[in-house]
């Protein structure tokens, strides 16, 4: 079943944007935020966003190239922080969606870093690096959601997270997990504005 999806990105990623709206078949919409919403309430904010933007979707799709840190800085990053705020938020007549991050090639050795042995269990685990340093708060809070454990499996995390080259080949596939996650315990969890 097709989900209609949003497309978060930087500007400099647009080339993956087009792949795609151009090759891929997945159903969507594309009303990407393109100018700043001008006032300081954030209720109004998250509302104009949802309504004007993301009302018809259910999956944002949020590509994490090198621009997309956020350690690059918040005035950078108001659009996309916007817009993963905007998906996450449940209010009047809004519903959260699912948030998909697709790790752009040039993130890969940034973001997946191999295995290590865990100093907490001595256990070996998937070492991937999802922090300011290399995606937005909004995104890697709620990707690790604090769970006092020494890892995080798949039902602990509320963002999907997967390699570009993975998605190419079966975008509805990981689609489809974002969208489930919304019905998921995890859900509950999730934080729009994380510290």
């Amino acid at each position: 079943m097709g989900r209609k999806c949003f497309i978060s990105f930087k500007t400099e990623d647009a080339d993956y944007k087009e792949v795609i709206q151009n090759d891929l078949d997945i159903d969507m919409i594309d009303k990407s935020l393109n100018e700043a919403i001008d006032s300081d309430d954030e209720e109004y904010i998250m509302r104009q966003i949802r309504e004007d933007y993301l009302s018809d979707s259910t999956v944002t799709i949020h590509l994490i190239g090198k621009h997309s840190a956020e350690e690059r800085g918040k005035q950078e990053q108001k659009f996309i922080k916007r817009e993963l705020q905007a998906s996450l938020y449940n209010g009047e007549n809004n519903t959260k969606n699912g948030i998909l991050g697709v790790v752009l090639p040039n993130m890969y050795d940034n973001i997946y870093l191999g295995t290590s042995s865990c100093t907490s269990c001595g256990n070996l685990h998937n070492t991937i690096k999802v922090d300011n340093t290399t995606t937005i708060r909004e995104f890697n809070y709620n990707y690790y959601i604090p769970n006092n454990r020494c890892s995080h499996s798949y039902e602990d995390r509320y963002c999907v997270l997967v390699k570009w080259k993975d998605f190419y080949i079966a975008p509805e596939e990981y689609i489809e997990q974002a969208f489930n996650k919304r019905e998921a315990p995890i859900s509950n969890k999730t934080k729009v504005y994380p510290n």
